[in-house]
């Protein structure tokens, strides 16, 4: 990742109030992660998982809920984060906390799932084509990849909505002006590609059954498996 210490920078700043904001800043929050949850699917009842940018553990404690005897791994650039991350899933025993840039992580074992909720966002177009290729690589056979995150408008009239739609419902929240301008600033991190693009590399890494299977503007959620 480029851009490593300012990404995390700004989210050590935030950290301890950011699962506060995070509703408010994600207008389609409830069906965003519920449909990323409902796809997270195995034969394993036990299954290991891999978080990329796991942050506060949102996204980890959503699927703990669904699988409570998973192992599951979360890795993350910030420590803040990742401490908050600890607090919220401290009842689950199967945890283990990388801290670290996720980006060319390549593990000795394989996993279940591979989950991302918000983060792969923050790459640039050549690590988020190289993780894709990793994450391929961390999988079982059968093993599944969901991506729960952003993309860029495939025009920049459709951008110029997905934006203003963003905005519009950020400024009607009761965030606060400091809040607001702190997510705007944040936003200046962000590298999105559009899905189009996604999807495509997703394919030429490997997956199959490649699909975007939930888009609310520029919020996705992208599924993918590995069948050999």
């Amino acid at each position: 990742m480029e851009n490593t210490k300012e990404v995390r920078t700004r989210f050590d700043e935030v950290a301890h109030q950011y699962d506060n904001q995070r509703r408010k800043l994600i207008p389609c929050f409830d069906d965003f992660y519920e449909i990323a949850v409902s796809i997270a699917r195995t034969d394993s009842t036990s299954p290991h998982i891999l978080d990329l940018g796991a942050g506060t553990g949102l996204f980890s404690s959503l699927i703990l809920q669904k699988y409570p005897t998973a192992s599951i791994t979360l890795i993350d650039i910030s420590e803040k984060m990742l401490e908050t991350a600890q607090e919220r899933l401290k009842g689950f025993s199967n945890v283990r906390y990388i801290v670290g840039d996720y980006t060319n992580f390549v593990s000795q074992e394989t996993y279940d799932m591979v989950i991302s909720a918000l983060s792969i966002h923050h790459l640039s177009d050549a690590n988020k084509w190289q993780l894709y290729q990793n994450s391929y690589a961390n999988l079982k056979k059968n093993g599944v990849f969901i991506n729960a995150d952003q993309v860029l408008g495939h025009t920049p009239f459709i951008e110029s909505l997905y934006k203003k739609d963003w905005k519009q419902k950020v400024e009607a929240s009761d965030l606060s002006k400091d809040e607001i301008e702190s997510a705007y600033e944040r936003t200046k991190l962000d590298q999105m590609s559009p899905l189009e693009t996604q999807v495509k590399w997703l394919q030429q890494a490997g997956f199959s059954d490649v699909d975007c299977v939930y888009k609310y503007f520029n919020f996705v959620v992208l599924h993918g498996r590995k069948t050999t």
